[in-house]
């Protein structure tokens, strides 16, 4: 795939677009996807996506504090990518641009930059000023340029609703296997890991402390839960706790993300790591003594090697 800017000079024959925030390239994000390589191949086209960068609510400043992203902007890349995408164009998000008109963001960006033959849409996909890029706010523009627009039905899953905010709600209420069947992969993390109190290691339990790569990447709710480490290429089995550690912290309650690896002997200080979310095992708790903790971590590792067939 060939990740495009509008300042390019590009010539792409006979492309067939979509456009979106395709936040998380979910369940419903591959339909459309997986629809648009096909009809491209059909006419002996090329695929091509139009992303904005930042997401839009960032830059409108709207609950900003609160809003997290499902992938950074690398890591939709990376997904597009394994989908088969011929190319991704990648336009700025402003102030400026929110307030275009639909019709002249097509005229300026797809047709001016691309020359689209085809526009395909989800079915509740809106873009431009008030929302008005959709089929029927388009045709006269498909009209006058020459392109023709084709509308996707709703995706059908076993869920009401398969979309990026559906899958953040559930990640932020911990369903983390919930939010894994939408996405059809594990919701992941990736981040630094740097130095932390050793606590953990005087209890039986080394962790590495996870300083995530990216502000804006979704942390999942604050509890216990089961993962796939992945470390320099290798995956291991482990538990990760996020939250404030209320037994050994709560005069300074920090949040923090740590992992513990289950049969990993070795000093990961200073490296790259990639958390795989699998299941939410409990609430983090507040335990009267550092014994009763370990008696819990001890029915945590249980459990969770369980979920794994350790």
């Amino acid at each position: 795939m060939k990740v495009i800017s509008i300042d390019e000079k590009i010539d792409i024959q006979n492309p067939v677009v979509t456009i979106g925030i395709f936040d998380g390239v979910h369940k419903g994000h591959k339909y459309i996807l997986n629809t648009l390589i096909k009809k491209a191949k059909a006419v002996n086209g090329q695929s091509v996506v139009v992303t904005l960068w930042p997401h839009p609510r960032i830059v409108l400043n709207k609950d900003v504090w609160n809003f997290r992203l499902i992938h950074s902007q690398e890591e939709k890349i990376s997904h597009l990518e394994r989908m088969g995408i011929d190319y991704l164009m990648i336009v700025p998000f402003s102030e400026e641009l929110a307030s275009m008109d639909a019709c002249d963001f097509v005229q300026e960006f797809l047709i001016g930059k691309l020359n689209v033959s085809s526009l395909l849409l989800g079915y509740d996909n809106k873009f431009g000023k008030d929302r008005k890029g959709d089929p029927e706010g388009l045709s006269e523009c498909s009209d006058k340029y020459g392109f023709d627009i084709e509308t996707l039905g709703e995706y059908k899953s076993s869920r009401e609703n398969v979309s990026s905010s559906t899958i953040r709600k559930a990640l932020l209420e911990g369903d983390v296997v919930a939010a894994n069947e939408m996405l059809e992969y594990e919701y992941y993390l990736s981040g630094h890991v740097v130095q932390g109190n050793h606590v953990g290691r005087k209890l039986g339990y080394p962790t590495a402390n996870i300083n995530p790569h990216t502000a804006y990447k979704l942390i999942p709710r604050d509890g216990v839960y089961a993962a796939r480490v992945e470390v320099k290429d290798k995956m291991f089995e482990g538990m990760v706790n996020i939250g404030v550690r209320p037994t050994l912290d709560s005069a300074n309650p920090v949040k923090v993300i740590e992992a513990h690896l289950l049969d990993f002997d070795g000093d990961l200080y200073d490296h790259d790591i990639v958390l795989h979310f699998c299941k939410r095992i409990r609430d983090e708790k507040r335990f009267p003594g550092l014994g009763m903790l370990v008696n819990q971590l001890k029915a945590d590792e249980k459990e969770i090697r369980a979920y794994f067939n350790l």
